[in-house]
């Protein structure tokens, strides 16, 4: 499930990029490319327009079988338009929630980026169940975390981060949202099924270079906390006044956390 445009999942993917940690991504390639007899099979959940897969391939990734499984339809017809002739890719519409459907066979890694933050506790236990019933890998990047620290300050932004990571828990489609929660979570979850389990921050970076994206976000944020009971329309509205005249001078740091878990005796 992604329920994102095209132009967003674009205007953010070098932000993702650039803040996925390289050293777990490299240790990824390591492992899907350690037998050249075999093609591993990434399932990649909310996959988008093929953000992972680009990722993946331009850090060394090959010979991988990817199934791109995601709930829009546009979304997967973008990614075979930009890879059907590259890559290997078989393309699945699939609602997120049915996991007992979601095409995991004989897979080796199941990945998604930008996702476990928007699912619920129990979906995300129903998914590993399956990955550690086959003894695959797991790995999810860019969990938001929570973080967001802009400067230059405004007396309103940690009332609007709070109000933020309120909404972020909430249910967006896919149970209660786990949101800021989503690494820990994911990271005590494996080790449960005796996985080994890696983290990293994979923070975006965001400045005057980033200055489409710091808009969007502004607007996406100050849309999320409109109903906030502590914070005035009026006030909102100062922040976000002041946020959208800075987004072309000043930076934001957004925090994400990477989830990397291979199964035991990997």
């Amino acid at each position: 499930m992604s329920g994102f445009s095209v132009s967003w999942l674009d205007l953010r993917e070098p932000a993702d990029h650039a803040a996925r940690d390289p050293a777990l991504a490299a240790s990824l390639v390591s492992y899907l490319q350690a037998d050249t007899a075999i093609s591993p099979i990434i399932v990649d959940l909310g996959s988008g327009t093929g953000s992972t897969l680009r990722a993946l391939t331009r850090k060394g990734a090959q010979r991988c079988v990817w199934r791109l499984v995601d709930h829009d339809p546009a979304l997967l017809n973008e990614a075979l338009r930009r890879h059907g002739q590259t890559e290997i890719i078989e393309d699945y519409q699939a609602d997120l929630r049915e996991v007992a459907a979601l095409p995991l066979g004989g897979l080796t890694l199941l990945s998604a980026s930008a996702l476990f933050d928007l699912v619920s506790d129990e979906l995300v236990d129903a998914l590993l169940a399956r990955v550690s019933q086959q003894s695959a890998a797991f790995y999810a990047a860019l969990n938001y975390d929570g973080r967001t620290q802009w400067t230059p300050a405004h007396p309103l932004d940690e009332a609007v981060l709070a109000a933020f990571n309120h909404d972020q828990r909430r249910d967006k489609g896919l149970g209660p949202a786990l949101g800021p929660d989503s690494a820990p979570y994911l990271k005590a979850a494996l080790e449960k099924l005796d996985f080994t389990v890696h983290t990293a921050d994979s923070a975006w970076q965001l400045g005057p270079a980033q200055e489409a994206l710091q808009a969007d976000l502004i607007t996406g944020i100050r849309l999320a906390v409109a109903d906030a009971p502590d914070l005035t329309e009026a006030a909102l509205d100062d922040w976000q006044a002041f946020r959208m005249a800075h987004a072309g001078s000043g930076q934001c740091v957004v925090g994400h956390i990477d989830v990397l878990a291979f199964p035991a005796g990997a």
